[in-house]
């Protein structure tokens, strides 16, 4: 069993998922993905980009000049969207695991909490 991808990795591989990105491309698309939770430092998604490559789960797409300034654009290697496949079976499993504990969860005397009442033991809604 492999460990849990780290969030980074997971938000970074998933923006590529929707086609190849420059950087900064990628920075939003990670704090958007994430609804905020999440904000790259651009030190940080460069060597996360430079890991993610000689992993061969990324590869550069392509390159080009906007405003003087070099772009490289990165893309999702078929190595790499096997992984954040993998990761998403994962988190599901874990998630449907959650739940069904959390559907069968009940406070001392008897009740449900309230934010779990509409949750089955079966996982499903």
């Amino acid at each position: 069993m492999s460990k849990p991808m780290q969030e980074p990795t997971f938000l970074i591989l998933t923006a590529l998922a929707d086609g190849a990105q420059h950087g900064y491309g990628i920075i939003a698309d990670v704090e958007r993905i994430s609804d905020g939770r999440t904000r790259l430092r651009a030190g940080t998604l460069y060597a996360a980009l430079d890991r993610l490559q000689s992993e061969h789960l990324i590869a550069p797409d392509r390159e080009e000049v906007v405003d003087g300034r070099l772009r490289r654009y990165y893309r999702l290697t078929h190595d790499g969207a096997a992984a954040l496949a993998a990761e998403v079976e994962a988190l599901r499993r874990r998630t449907e695991a959650a739940a069904r504990r959390l559907a069968a969860f009940r406070l001392p005397g008897g009740g449900t909490a309230p934010a779990f009442a509409g949750l089955s033991p079966r996982g499903s809604r």
